[in-house]
């Protein structure tokens, strides 16, 4: 399949890149490399500016949900909850899979707007991983409160506009959305305690090592070049059956196939720069 011979040659070029990285003057990873600065000096106010409006919308379109969800509870619907916990947290985790894969291995920083504000970060955390426990909360959370304003926003417009009758019935699929939302959002902050290895308290470690979201040890395996395996960055927990059936691998055959565009071709580039 095309995947081997294109797997072999991204490995050859990240050991070229080990191989030279001593002999050149900037550093091969980490906040001194080439590629990260410029990658974060096109941080813009522009950007700041989308992720303060996301996060704002979306903590007070969550409050506004929570608060009707309380007020239409019943004992009935204690299972519809549970299941619609569970189902939102393996739906969050498998999105952030896809979403990640998708802009780990396509596209470029280049592409206009949407090439700077939100793939550019994915190419920052390859070669500098720790810029993100650098990161305040407004940036580090900015892009996924934006992916969950629009659900929020129709679950907000139906509790006002629904008779309670109607809201019962549709009750059990609200849960599920209101879960998968909550897990959206916490999904870059999931992945931000991942990547940091002092002063985290310790009901987060303590989650972390019961596996309920990203574990630290875990995550190091996407972070071996060239960065294509283990996605999954909410729990982690579809990370090991995804690679066992080959799911990525297989994804990016069909596009390669169809395209002809070579997987991280962008994210390698960057890697390489130098100056």
């Amino acid at each position: 399949m095309a995947s081997i011979p294109s797997d072999i040659r991204a490995r050859e070029d990240f050991k070229k890149i080990e191989r030279n990285g001593a002999s050149q003057s900037s550093a091969r990873w980490g906040p001194q490399h080439a590629g990260a600065q410029e990658l974060a000096r096109l941080y813009s106010p522009g950007k700041r500016c989308q992720e303060w409006i996301s996060v704002l919308l979306c903590f007070a379109l969550m409050a506004f949900n929570f608060f009707h969800l309380l007020a239409h509870f019943h004992l009935g619907h204690v299972w519809h909850i549970l299941l619609g916990i569970v189902g939102g947290i393996l739906t969050a985790d498998f999105t952030s899979g896809l979403v990640h894969w998708g802009a780990d291995t396509w596209g470029s920083v280049d592409l206009p707007i949407f090439g700077k504000a939100f793939i550019r970060p994915f190419r920052e955390h390859h070669i500098d991983p720790t810029a993100i426990t650098r990161h305040d909360f407004i940036e580090t959370n900015g892009d996924n409160c934006m992916l969950t304003i629009v659900p929020l926003a129709n679950m907000a417009f139906n509790f006002h506009m629904l008779t309670p009758v109607e809201i019962y019935h549709i009750y059990p699929w609200y849960c599920y959305v209101y879960a998968l939302a909550i897990f959206v959002t916490l999904t870059n902050q999931i992945h931000k305690w991942s990547h940091t290895y002092f002063g985290l308290p310790c009901w987060v470690t303590f989650l972390q090592d019961c596996h309920i979201i990203l574990p630290r040890k875990h995550h190091r395996v996407h972070h071996v070049s060239p960065h294509e395996t283990y996605f999954c960055i909410t729990t982690g927990w579809l990370n090991y059956p995804l690679e066992k059936i080959g799911f990525w691998r297989n994804l990016e055959d069909i596009i390669q196939g169809l395209t002809g565009e070579k997987p991280r071709s962008d994210d390698l580039k960057w890697a390489q720069k130098t100056q």
